[in-house]
């Protein structure tokens, strides 16, 4: 069987491709060994969404909402009925891919699929015991949670005391007491979650600071205000081992303990479970990459800006290829390779990509720090305002204020970068994208007309107040 696309791996950047060359007239083959949609949609960034509303809902019943005149007498969460909701919400999104690859007559087969080579008529993928010949091939394997060789580890994945995001997802019952190793994004979220829910969770850090590399300030205030709902932290902080004697006895958690090293000395975490967010890892070890002697460099597939490969007509798009690890940076790889396919010119800009925490409140960044903008040689200046400067934000929060941090090029006239602590940067966030990428001037960044009362108008704000 011949096909002018064949995508392997069925997630953001694979099912986006196959639907862009079907709807391209393009004979295309799609081949995924699990659930349409990879990752992002099964156990990664729509679960934890779904989990995080409900968290959302449920402070807002508690104290909080006192705050907005509004008392819930004996709130709580039903931890299966937030599970069941979330699957609900998978299974209503996956069958939603399933019916796109339909309407853009993609065929698609549920195996593993594995490069054979290539042969007289293309390149040959082996899957469910048979061979189809494609005359392109892109490769959308994503990525899986890192493992960490950590004494303790294997084992407790083996009991369920080591839980993975897919795991993590999935509890029908509450833990009491939640470590977390990693206090990057994924770390972060599913920390709030359960922080917020009732759990009393640590977040074990190796960095000085959490969130990864956004802002210092930002990153300062959002662990502040985690740390005030009752959030622990262990910073500059490495996990040396998991004792898993006790790991058959999940319900006495005083027996359960995770050993880290601080400070050079040990301190005792004790909890039920633990969760590995330390990061994830591309795939590209397992489909037989090496049978089309692709270059694999630190363990994900090389590209360049079109998302091409070393062997002609080989693209590798998504996590694989290690460039960008975000489901909508695999969405756009998807459509470069199925543009560059077809003949179009079209290529990857990473300068305008948007990244968010989808915590309470969420933090949204694109674009260069001021730091970053200054070692790339920009004659930069940053606007700093509260967000209190937004009236709608004000009338719908209480507490603590959010921040934005507005980085402009003073030689150009122009935003490089956002960087914003507040509920609905999220959404907006890209408002500023669409402004670096554009390369908007502070004066046409003025004349637009922003919604009143909107938490966007901090955007306004910033463009007047900046001095260039």
């Amino acid at each position: 069987m011949s096909y002018d696309v064949i995508v392997l791996g069925g997630g953001p950047g694979g099912y986006v491709a196959a639907e862009r060359a079907g709807q391209a007239g393009l004979k295309t083959l799609l081949i995924e060994q699990r659930a349409l949609g990879g990752t992002c949609l099964n156990e990664g960034c729509i679960p934890s969404k779904v989990l995080l509303n409900s968290a959302k809902i449920y402070h807002y019943t508690t104290e909080y909402g006192r705050k907005f005149g509004v008392v819930c007498q004996g709130s709580h969460v039903d931890q299966p009925a937030v599970v069941a909701r979330k699957e609900k919400v998978i299974h209503t999104l996956v069958s939603g891919v399933g019916a796109a690859m339909k309407a853009s007559h993609v065929e698609v087969v549920n195996a593993s699929g594995m490069i054979r080579g290539r042969g007289d008529e293309g390149i040959q993928m082996e899957a469910d015991g048979k061979v189809y010949t494609g005359k392109n091939l892109i490769i959308a394997t994503g990525s899986r949670a890192f493992v960490p060789p950590i004494p303790g580890v294997k084992e407790g994945l083996a009991s369920g005391f080591v839980m993975t995001n897919r795991e993590a997802l999935a509890l029908k019952e509450l833990p009491r007491r939640l470590a977390v190793i990693g206090g990057g994004v994924i770390g972060l979220e599913l920390a709030a979650y359960y922080g917020v829910v009732g759990c009393e969770t640590t977040v074990i850090e190796m960095m000085p600071k959490i969130a990864g590399p956004i802002d210092d300030e930002i990153s300062a205030l959002l662990q502040k205000g985690y740390e005030k709902d009752g959030m622990k932290f262990c910073l500059k902080s490495k996990v040396v081992r998991i004792d898993a004697d006790g790991v058959a006895v999940q319900k006495t958690p005083t027996v359960l303990e995770e050993l880290v090293e601080k400070d050079g000395r040990e301190e005792k975490v004790l909890c039920d479970k633990v969760l590995l967010a330390i990061g994830r890892k591309p795939v590209a070890d397992t489909c037989g990459v090496e049978n089309l002697n692709l270059v694999v460099e630190r363990g994900a597939i090389k590209v360049d800006e079109c998302c091409r490969t070393n062997a002609v007509n080989v693209y590798a798009v998504g996590d694989c290829n290690g460039t960008s690890m975000l489901a909508h940076s695999a969405y756009r790889m998807g459509e470069v390779a199925v543009n560059t396919i077809l003949g179009k010119k079209d290529r990857m800009r990473y300068k305008a990509i948007p990244s968010v925490l989808y915590t309470n409140p969420e933090v949204a960044c694109v674009g260069m720090t001021e730091e970053q903008a200054k070692a790339a040689g920009i004659d930069a200046v940053t606007v700093k305002l509260p967000m209190a400067y937004a009236g709608r934000y004000v009338a719908e929060n209480e507490g603590p204020v959010g921040i934005a941090k507005f980085v402009f090029d003073k030689k150009y006239r122009t935003l490089v970068g956002a960087h914003v602590m507040s509920n609905y940067s999220s959404e907006f966030i890209l408002a500023c994208a669409v402004m670096i990428e554009k390369e908007m001037t502070v004066d046409a960044i003025r004349e637009i007309v922003y919604p009143h009362p909107s938490v966007s108008e901090i955007i306004r704000e910033a463009a007047f107040a900046v001095k260039l």
